[in-house]
């Protein structure tokens, strides 16, 4: 008896009241939606019609681009990255086929993430990109890559 009364008396306690508190992270569908926009219409579009304009809309001015490409290392600012873009031929002008993909997007407070797929020429790269939400607009900060054979 003095046994289920100990039992009683511990469980009459709250378990939270020594529970750590956690932030919790702020993801919305709204930035999600916006951000699956931003890549579908200004940078899958961009690199597809191999327009420069659309890419300096969405890449902060001092953003990076590391990877590697045939198992090259790859570094590009983002001014050289645009330039690059423009100076090729298009994928649009290729005749080759163009295809691009959002595989995930991950959403906290003004920070995401983007994994992308984009098969274009004879490459089939995978893309993480690092957006920043810069008065109210979602730029792209950081882009790494790697080119994956079939």
């Amino acid at each position: 008896m003095k046994i289920l009364l100990l039992i009683a008396w511990l469980f009459s306690f709250p378990l939270s009241s020594h529970a750590q508190k956690t932030n919790s992270m702020k993801t919305d569908q709204t930035q999600e939606i916006e951000i699956k926009n931003v890549i579908e219409n200004y940078y899958f579009k961009g690199i597809y019609e191999g327009n420069t304009e659309l890419l300096k809309k969405v890449f902060y001015k001092d953003a990076l681009l590391f990877g590697d490409i045939n198992g090259v290392p790859y570094y590009k600012t983002a001014e050289q990255y645009i330039e690059a873009v423009g100076s090729r031929v298009s994928p649009e002008n290729s005749g080759k086929p163009f295809v691009a993909r959002i595989i995930s997007i991950d959403v906290i407070n003004s920070i995401a993430t983007a994994k992308l797929n984009e098969k274009m020429y004879d490459f089939n790269y995978y893309n993480f990109i690092t957006f920043h939400k810069i008065n109210g607009e979602w730029l792209i900060v950081n882009k790494t890559l790697t080119d994956v054979k079939p």
